[in-house]
């Protein structure tokens, strides 16, 4: 079974940085590329940043620049550090695998960007 298990979240200044992290287990992970979105209260999902088997990433636009994403294979485990956030990052985050033919998604961690 593929699990998910996001944490690093919580209150932050704007400007202010976190580092969120997502463990991972039930798949060889080092095979997938994994990606982290995010979803603010009544807004549509939006997918944040991607690294691939390899290492390579990919951002949205809203976050380039400001967040790195980046995985330990040994340890079944991905990174997302977040710098200089402003309070339109403020969403629940979580990552996420296809594999076997199925999108999988774990159980999030709220980040929340205030004065």
């Amino acid at each position: 079974e593929v699990q998910l298990q996001a944490s690093g979240g919580g209150l932050v200044q704007p400007g202010g940085s976190l580092r969120l992290s997502c463990v991972a287990s039930g798949f060889t992970f080092s095979n997938y590329p994994v990606s982290w979105v995010r979803q603010a209260p009544g807004r549509e999902r939006e997918l944040v940043a991607t690294v691939s088997k390899t290492g390579s990433t990919n951002y949205v636009d809203a976050v380039e620049g400001r967040f790195t994403i980046s995985r330990e294979n040994d340890k079944n485990t991905v990174y997302l550090s977040m710098n200089n956030l402003t309070p339109e990052d403020t969403a629940v985050y979580s990552c996420n695998v296809y594999v076997g033919f199925e999108s999988h998604w774990g159980q999030g961690t709220l980040v929340t960007v205030s004065s």
